[in-house]
């Protein structure tokens, strides 16, 4: 059986508020550590029957690239949904809503968060 690591690497001020993510990842083709503002990672704990999430983001992170980038996240799991269930129905949905969040962020891109 191969197994591949994922590291993560995160620097933190005094109150413990991250400065830096980096990462890597064996199978990549970048060399060396990739610097990132932000991950969001979600693990299923079967015991529980709950998901598990670590959510990080760096204090140069802006307000509409977290948006955006949790748009991102929610189009990605469209995709796992329909890829790993076959749930059409649900992946649709899933899409509506980013649709819906992108017009919230073009409605109110003037206005402060």
């Amino acid at each position: 059986m191969k197994k591949s690591e994922i590291k993560f690497i995160v620097s933190l001020d005094d109150k413990n508020i991250p400065e830096k993510i980096e990462w890597n990842a064996e199978d990549s083709i970048s060399a060396g550590l990739s610097e990132t503002k932000s991950i969001s990672l979600s693990l299923w704990d079967e015991k529980k029957n709950n998901t598990l999430r670590i959510d990080l983001w760096t204090k140069e992170m802006k307000t509409d690239e977290m948006k955006r980038f949790y748009i991102d996240c929610i189009g990605g799991l469209s995709q796992s949904i329909l890829s790993s269930t076959g749930d059409e129905y649900m992946s649709k949905e899933t899409n509506k809503l980013c649709d819906k969040l992108i017009e919230h962020i073009k409605n109110n891109s003037d206005k402060p968060s």
